[in-house]
């Protein structure tokens, strides 16, 4: 399916969404409130998502999105404490709490690099592997207890709007715009989507896959330092067990999204489209007090069929041939 074949039905699907829940619930769901509602709770889940398909565009994936948030976000809640607590309200507090979160993303994102291309691992089993190292790194740092005392300043991502847009969610969007220029109008963003549509063709036009793929790595952990940084200013704390369902949200979001898990193709757009959809959809079921394990069944079958209907394309082999021990050597 083309991008933008994908991006129409994605808009047409939102809108569908939207008319059918302001038809059920009109004094609620359509309203300014709710919609304001929605974004705020949309941006963390919508990085993440791009962070995997991000991944997924050269034909890996990456499942320590949640860890690595969680760690960069523990990471600017223990620089904060350092610092002062709540009390460090400087602006140069604030810059240095973001860079020291997205700095441990990139961390994070240079291990799953190294270890997908130039130790040779599968995608699927270096980031699974990560994603417990992180996972218990947080713990250890934290001693399993949520961090709090962050600052105002800090809190205001999550809280403050502009013309009634939270400030998270221009973040969000403003990500997403860089996210496609790279991926649509630069060098890099060619050669990512080259070495997922076919590394050999890409091996004899000179690209250096290992290079493209520790480079996709690093702006995939990124995109997750970022998230770690909204979810911190939403909660208004850091917790190295937030967001245990997200990986497989995310993972739906990427595909619904209209990324090819085999590599080589994907809409950027589409996938924040999707992240919105099922966010909509998440409010809808709340507003008419649908039992919450609903909405986690719907999730799982929307993955589901999405996957069916990839495999009946044949485009998912290249993700679950990626589970032997070891990626081929460049």
């Amino acid at each position: 399916m083309k991008p933008n074949s994908q991006v129409t039905r994605l808009a047409v699907l939102m809108v569908l969404v939207v008319v059918v829940f302001s038809a059920l619930s009109p004094s609620v769901f359509p309203t300014a409130l709710n919609f304001q509602s929605m974004g705020y709770s949309v941006p963390e889940i919508a990085a993440l998502a791009l962070a995997v398909a991000l991944a997924m565009r050269t034909g890996g994936i990456d499942l320590s999105i949640v860890a690595t948030a969680n760690l960069a976000a523990i990471a600017a809640a223990r620089f904060y404490l350092s610092a002062g607590g709540e009390s460090a309200t400087g602006a140069g507090s604030l810059v240095a709490a973001l860079a020291i979160a997205l700095a441990v993303g990139l961390a994070c994102g240079a291990v799953n690099g190294v270890l997908v291309a130039r130790v040779g691992i599968s995608p699927i089993l270096a980031t699974l592997a990560t994603m417990q190292v992180f996972n218990g790194a947080a713990v250890l740092w934290t001693g399993g207890k949520a961090q709090y005392g962050l600052p105002d300043t800090f809190l205001q991502l999550g809280t403050l709007t502009i013309a009634l847009v939270p400030v998270s969610l221009l973040l969000t969007l403003l990500a997403t715009a860089l996210l496609w220029w790279l991926v649509n109008r630069t060098g890099l963003g060619m050669r990512i989507t080259l070495v997922g549509a076919n590394a050999v063709a890409g091996r004899y036009s000179g690209i250096d896959e290992r290079g493209v793929l520790l480079r996709t790595y690093l702006l995939s952990g990124l995109l997750a330092g970022l998230a770690g940084i909204l979810i911190a200013a939403k909660s208004a704390s850091a917790s190295p067990d937030y967001g245990g369902s997200y990986v497989l949200l995310a993972i739906v979001i990427a595909v619904l999204g209209g990324t090819d898990p085999a590599g080589g193709k994907g809409s950027i757009i589409g996938v924040v489209l999707a992240a919105l959809t099922l966010q909509m959809l998440e409010s809808g079921f709340n507003i008419l007090r649908i039992n919450p394990l609903i909405y986690q069944i719907v999730q799982g079958l929307v993955l589901l069929v999405v996957m069916v209907l990839e495999l009946r394309r044949g485009r998912l082999s290249h993700l679950f041939g990626g589970l032997s021990v070891t990626r081929r050597r460049v």
